[in-house]
């Protein structure tokens, strides 16, 4: 009942997305190029990006030629969909052999970060672990305040600063704190970086730089929030924040949203990040695992 309760979260989540994926109107209709345009035109709407565009309606082509559009075509539609997301390395957070995990989370203000974060502590804390939450976005008192709320409310430790206080000791303190406590994750929020401004990405890579000197290994995980609104923007972020303090993979908040749910498709050919997680709702448990076959049957549903 779960699992069937988590694809139906799923499901929903993704119906804007899903309204392009709908064939069944096409039944029948021979497989020429007026239909491959409209197809194409589907794609590119729903952002799946014109590389995964391309590779798909040329296999479409190959395959269904002259033919008329059944349901073999729409599992083949399928099927090419899960290929261009599989992604040899597992969907699921890297732990720390010994000591404390440490997630960075990244991001632009605006992203979902916050609630990301919340989101995803609640999660561990389900699974059984203890979580030490770093508020490291001191320019925002609002940011560290939100982040205190979700701590009290998933029972999870915060450290924090004062209002305009150095991220990096921030930081510095949290991984003490982490290791003092022996907690089994620590989460760091870092300010909403705005992936023009080199400055600010020079004091994100400062705070990477501190948490690898006081827990050798860490952080085990980069995880950059991207909003799926911005479509094809998310991906130029997701560039630019993987040079600078090397992401590991990316939590995608809003498909719930937007109609441009394909981006995982783009990321995933673009970028080369595996998709972690992705968020589906406003609620605590809407945060769910990326599971590629899942996330195409939804898009069909």
């Amino acid at each position: 009942m779960a699992i069937k309760n988590l694809f139906e979260r799923l499901r929903k989540g993704l119906a804007k997305t899903a309204r392009l994926f709908n064939f069944t109107t096409w039944f029948k209709r021979k497989v020429d190029q007026s239909f491959l345009d409209d197809l194409e035109s589907r794609l590119i709407q729903a952002d799946v990006g014109v590389v995964a565009t391309e590779r798909i309606i040329g296999r479409v082509k190959d395959a269904y030629g002259g033919k008329e559009v059944d349901e073999n075509l729409v599992e083949f539609v399928k099927q090419e969909l899960k290929d261009l997301l599989r992604d040899p390395r597992p969907g699921t957070l890297t732990f720390a052999q010994s000591g404390p995990t440490v997630l960075l989370i990244a991001g632009v203000n605006g992203s979902g970060k916050t609630t990301s974060i919340a989101k995803l502590a609640q999660r561990l804390k389900d699974d059984g672990h203890s979580i030490l939450l770093g508020a490291c976005d001191t320019f925002r008192a609002a940011a560290a305040d939100q982040l205190a709320i979700w701590a009290q409310r998933s029972g999870s430790e915060i450290v924090r600063g004062n209002a305009g206080a150095d991220p990096a000791s921030v930081a510095h303190d949290a991984c003490d704190r982490a290791l003092a406590r022996k907690v089994d994750v620590l989460i760091i929020d870092t300010a909403g970086r705005l992936h023009t401004q080199q400055h600010l990405m020079r004091e994100l890579e400062k705070v990477r730089s501190i948490i690898a000197r006081k827990i050798p290994g860490s952080p085990h995980e980069v995880l950059l929030v991207l909003d799926a609104t911005n479509g094809q923007n998310a991906i130029r972020q997701a560039e630019i924040f993987t040079k600078s303090i090397g992401c590991t993979g990316v939590i995608l908040t809003k498909l719930d949203g937007t109609a441009k749910g394909g981006v995982v498709v783009a990321i995933r050919q673009t970028i080369n990040l595996p998709v972690k997680f992705i968020g589906v709702g406003e609620a605590i448990d809407d945060l769910q695992a990326f599971d590629p076959d899942s996330f195409v049957e939804s898009l069909f549903a």
